[in-house]
Formats: C-alpha cells, sequence, structure tokens
C-alpha cells in the first residue's frame, strides 16, 4: 500500500508542474502588472481545467514508459467518467481528486494492455491503441456507479474541508506539521493535493491555490506559513550546519550547503537541505516539523495571507507580492524563524554532537569510495547512475526507477544489497529505506536526468576512467606536506588547468584535484617515491601512493579504456616500490592521438580537493618545482 501511494506521489509532479506557468501567465496579465487580459486568461485557462491535466499527467506517470497513448486514455477516460456522472446527477463534482482516480486507472490499464493482441481483422486496435478503448469501458461503469456513490463521498470531503478551514489557525498548523512528517515517506504531496486543489471553493474555484489567485480573501491558509521556513528558516539550518562542522570540513561543506540554503531561498525546494539531516538526526527533524505547524499558526493568526504556484521561494513572494495580504509582516517573520533555526540547530547539534555533514568521524573506507568514479558516456549524469546501480547490488536486484522533484524512487528486491556509505561518496544527499522495497536516495533537483541514465545504462559497456575493482584507497590520516622537490612532471609536455581537461570527471573536479598534459612523448616517469598501487588491466592508467601519503591517478588520454592495451607497455607492477624519475610507462603516442579523442594527460591526487599548482606551459619531463602540498 506504501507503494502504491509512493506512486501516486510520483505521478503527481507532471501535472503539478504546470503551475508555475500557469501562475506566471495569471500574475503578468494582471492589471497591477502588464494588464494583458489575453494572457491572464490563458494562465486562468490551466487552473480551470486542473482536473483534467491531473488525469492527463498522473495516467503518463503510471504508466511504465510515460507513453503518450496513456495520458490519452486519461484525456478520454476523464471525459466520459464526467459527463457520465452528470448525466447521473448534475450536482457531481468531483474535482481534482476525479483527475486522479481516472489517471491512476488509465495508466494501470495501459500497463495491462499496452501489448495486448487482437485477432487479425482487429490488429488494428491492438497494443496502444486499444488503451483508450478499454479506459473508456471501465470509465463508462464507473461513471455508471458514481453517480450513485459519489454524493456521499463528495458531502464527506467537503465536510472534511470545512471542518478543517473552520479550525483556523490550529487546521494551518496542523497541516504543516503533518507536511512535514510525511516527506519522509513521499506522502505529502497526496496530502498537498487536498488542501491545495481539492478543499474550499470561491466562485467555481476549489483549493488553496486556484481559491487565492481567484480573489479569496480566505485563502492562503495552506501555504502562507511555508514562507518563512523555505525562504529563511532552512537557509538558515544549512548555515548552522556549516558553522558546526569540523574547521577542516568546513569549506567542503560550505561549498555544498550555501548552493542549497541558495535553492530554498530562491525556489523553495527544500528536500536536499532536509535530507541532510533528517536520518541521522531525527531530533532535528521533528524539531523543523513543529517550526512549520507553528510558522503556519502565527502567519495565520497575524492575518498574514500569501500564496504560491510552485513552492514558497523569493520568486513565488516576488511575483506575488501585490496581490498578498501584509507581505511586509512575512519577512519580518522569516528573519525571525532565521534566527531561531540558526540559534536551535546549532545549539543541538553541539549539544547532543549530531553527526550532520562535516561532523563526520573520518572514515577511510568511505573517502576511498569518492575516488572510486568512472566516465561513463558523456556527462556526470552517467557517471553517478553507474555507481547507483553497483552501490544498489546491480541492475538484477532493481524493480523499478521513477523519480520525483529531488528522489530518486526504487523498488528493490533485497535491500541488504545497498550499500549507503558508497551511495553517499557517490553523490547521495540522503537515503530512506521506507520498507524491504522501497528505496529512496535523495539527489537533488537534477535526479531526472541521474533516473533517465540509470534505466538507459548499458552496464556491460563501460567506458572506465578508474575501475572500480581498482580504485586506490584513500588515507585520510598520515598525509605529510608534499614540497616541490618531492614531485616531478612525470610526462614531456603542457601543463594546463584541470578545467580545460575535456572530460567533466576530471574537469569539475569530481575525482579531487590536479592538473592535465598535453604530451610530447611517450614516456611516463614516477612524480614521486612511493608504490604502484594499481595497474589498470587495460594499461592506460596507472595509481601511484607516495611516501607522503598521497594518492596519485595518472591517466593517459581520454577514452583510451577502449584500446583494450593496444598501444601501451606497462615497465612495473602492482605493489612494486618506485623511486621519482623512474620509468613506468611507454605508451604509442602517434597510434593514441589518432584512435582517441583526446592524448591530453589528467594527473589526479585522488585524496586531495585542493593543490597548489606552480607551473604552466611546456614543461620537460622530470622537472621538480611545478606543486606543493602544505
Amino acid at each position: 500500500m506504501l507503494g502504491f501511494l509512493q506512486r501516486i506521489g510520483k505521478a503527481l509532479m507532471l501535472p503539478i508542474a504546470v503551475l508555475p506557468a500557469a501562475g506566471l501567465l495569471l500574475r503578468f496579465g494582471q492589471p497591477d502588472l502588464l494588464n494583458i487580459p489575453f494572457i491572464a486568461n490563458a494562465g486562468n485557462a490551466i487552473f480551470a481545467n486542473l482536473a483534467l491535466i491531473f488525469a492527463i499527467g498522473v495516467a503518463m506517470g503510471f504508466a511504465k514508459d510515460n507513453n503518450g497513448a496513456a495520458a490519452l486514455a486519461g484525456a478520454i477516460g476523464y471525459l466520459v467518467l464526467t459527463e457520465g456522472t452528470k448525466a447521473i446527477d448534475k450536482n457531481i463534482n468531483m474535482g481534482v481528486l476525479g483527475g486522479i482516480l481516472t489517471g491512476i486507472i488509465a495508466g494501470l490499464l495501459y500497463n495491462r494492455f499496452r501489448d495486448v493482441k487482437l485477432p487479425e481483422w482487429l490488429g488494428f486496435f491492438s497494443g496502444r491503441r486499444f488503451v483508450p478503448i478499454i479506459t473508456s469501458v471501465a470509465m463508462v461503469i464507473l461513471a455508471g456507479i458514481a453517480g450513485f456513490v459519489w454524493p456521499p463521498i463528495q458531502d464527506a470531503i467537503n465536510g472534511l474541508g470545512n471542518w478543517i478551514i473552520g479550525l483556523g489557525a490550529i487546521g494551518s498548523g496542523l497541516f504543516g506539521f503533518l507536511n512535514r512528517l510525511l516527506i519522509p515517506l513521499g506522502l505529502h504531496h497526496v496530502l498537498n493535493s487536498l488542501f491545495w486543489f481539492q478543499f474550499g471553493e470561491f466562485q467555481g474555484k476549489t483549493g488553496d491555490i486556484a481559491r487565492f489567485f481567484a480573489g479569496d480573501p480566505s485563502a492562503g491558509g495552506y501555504m502562507t506559513g511555508f514562507f518563512p521556513i523555505m525562504m529563511f528558516g532552512l537557509p538558515a539550518a544549512a548555515f548552522a550546519i556549516i558553522a558546526a562542522a569540523k574547521p577542516e570540513k568546513r569549506k567542503s561543506v560550505s561549498g555544498m550547503f550555501i548552493g542549497l540554503a541558495l535553492t530554498s531561498f530562491l525556489t523553495g525546494i527544500t528536500e536536499p537541505i532536509e535530507f541532510s539531516f533528517m536520518f541521522i538526526a531525527p531530533l532535528l527533524y521533528g524539531v523543523h516539523a513543529v517550526l512549520t505547524g507553528l510558522s503556519m499558526w502565527l502567519t495565520s493568526i497575524l492575518g498574514i495571507k500569501d500564496g504560491f504556484t510552485f513552492s514558497a521561494g523569493a520568486i513565488d513572494y516576488v511575483l506575488n507580492f501585490n496581490i498578498a495580504h501584509k507581505p511586509l509582516l512575512l519577512l519580518l517573520v522569516g528573519l525571525v524563524y532565521a534566527v531561531i533555526y540558526f540559534v536551535i540547530f546549532y545549539g543541538l547539534i553541539k549539544a547532543f554532537n549530531i553527526k550532520t555533514p562535516g561532523r563526520e568521524d573520518d572514515d577511510a573506507a568511505e573517502v576511498s569510495q569518492a575516488a572510486d568514479q568512472c566516465t561513463v558516456g558523456s556527462n556526470k549524469y552517467e557517471t553517478m547512475a553507474y555507481h547507483f546501480i553497483q552501490d544498489i547490488g546491480g541492475r538484477e536486484n532493481i524493480t523499478t526507477i521513477d523519480n520525483c522533484t529531488t528522489r530518486l524512487r526504487l523498488n528493490i528486491k533485497d535491500m541488504d544489497q545497498v550499500k549507503d556509505s558508497s551511495l553517499k561518496a557517490h553523490g547521495a544527499k540522503g537515503i530512506m529505506k521506507l520498507n524491504k522495497n522501497n528505496l529512496q536516495i535523495v539527489v537533488g533537483t537534477e535526479v531526472e536526468f541521474v533516473a533517465d541514465a540509470m534505466k538507459k545504462i548499458d552496464m556491460n559497456q563501460v567506458n572506465f576512467a578508474v575501475s572500480p575493482e581498482a580504485a586506490p584507497s584513500a588515507e585520510v590520516t598520515g598525509k605529510q606536506p608534499l614540497t616541490g622537490n618531492d614531485f616531478v612532471m612525470p610526462i614531456e609536455g603542457e601543463i594546463i588547468p584541470l578545467s580545460d581537461v575535456p572530460d567533466q570527471v576530471f574537469s569539475q573536479k569530481m575525482m579531487g584535484d590536479g592538473f592535465g598534459i598535453v604530451p610530447s612523448n611517450g614516456s611516463v616517469v614516477s612524480p614521486v617515491d612511493g608504490e604502484i598501487l594499481n595497474v589498470f588491466p587495460t594499461k592506460h592508467a596507472i595509481g601511484i601512493r607516495s611516501k607522503q601519503g598521497y594518492e596519485i591517478l595518472i591517466h593517459i588520454g581520454l577514452d583510451t579504456v577502449n584500446l583494450k592495451g593496444e598501444g601501451f607497455t606497462v615497465l612495473v607492477k602492482e605493489g612494486e616500490q618506485i623511486t621519482k624519475g623512474q620509468e613506468i610507462l611507454k605508451f604509442d603516442l602517434d597510434f593514441i592521438k589518432k584512435s582517441v579523442p583526446s592524448s591530453v594527460t589528467p594527473v589526479i591526487f585522488t585524496n586531495l580537493t585542493s593543490l597548489n599548482i606552480k607551473t604552466h606551459g611546456q614543461t620537460e619531463q622530470g622537472k621538480s618545482g611545478i606543486l606543493s602540498i602544505e
């Protein structure tokens, strides 16, 4: 049942995604902005047909391959259902719930009948063409039943909505509290659909969002209180996490959490921040849920009214400033909430020694996983997808792959195969094991690209830059300074910044800091005194550990893994002690230039995030003084 409800929550994301466009059109067309009625009417048309849009979007969301035939079936099914029920009782209004119900049925029927084969004389209607037909039949039957069953259900829903609305500030606070509590289960979207799109009516508009933009003075009670949380509270919590981080980790934590705080402030997308502490610190999340409920209650008590089409971020706040009630007071509440969140989060983290990001105990195994990267295809999303699949136990352990705004939603056969630390090392911002089969991985706003890559990637044809099986482990303790004389140029050629290496895995420092070399000849010497950690089977890369404890990857060219060792001669073996300047590898530079996209050779410190490069341009092999590490 939980998995089914989560599928509903995921399916709701597609139709909800159209609301920002509708809100922009509706607002820009108003007299206080551009005063162009046809633009306002265009936006209003989307709100007026939300139920139909939900039927289409939910049907596609439930369809296994998101095919348009499911969307068509959803639209037809909704029209059949609504007109059929009205013929029985003209007062029936199933609203958005009717659209959601139709979309679920259409999506399930699509999955069941998309490959159906009819007799040859009916062959034209086989497969996907059969889905709208069977959906129409099903909805005719449902309309006949709903015509008599729905009126008391409709009365009960309206009664529940009116009762909650009648609670005033208490009802708003209760909604805010439950909204946050349901996020770990992914069920808050189901709750939101009732409050934002169903409960309450004003001039034919239902739900808090549509009523707010229709000018209902009582609307906004289930949206306003989120602005202090998303624009001020959670960004302040992010800065509290930064302030509480260990000094040596604060810089790396800042790089991530400042971006997350800005995202929350501008757009109202908060899940990446929330999942950073949700499971490692349930106390913090409980406090967060209570503070959200109190914010909803307080803004209602103060008579503040505001709304949004996407989320309670600064963008929606600015757009709706002129139609909000007491918007400046809302900012004051937000500033107070920023102080409250920072003080409470920082105090609790310190008092209970909560292991928020940047406060974890050093774990060499986990850090080593961060260096365990590979180039798969052409971008970072395919790289992340490959590692996620490996960390989950392989494709054979995954039943379904879905996603919402910021999370992967996976159905897993064996949860024991899931490696939490590896997932986090490869980019997961949070992990939720809802039960023995349902797994959610927080990725962020780029989750859709990762999900698509996971569905498409061929795990048997992977272009490795670093082999997962042989990736060097990273030591996080015991490293000593590496002076200019301790490191020499491994290959004669031109030193270029790592950002100029034409491969995102290297240029974006996913594997560590370093530099690139445009080689002039095919000889490689060891840049340091140390040990050969690993020689890759395809001979195109060698991992070295210096005597100071730094791990260095020398990767000859890009996509050279496809050469399967041709053009390379390895002169050392794994475990061998080497000295600075000792020749360790030869390669045919002319052959490589003709065979792969680039001969540029990244030199990466896989257990280091910052490096002081002192030399650029053409540099002879064996030259010292090109970099240092303090």
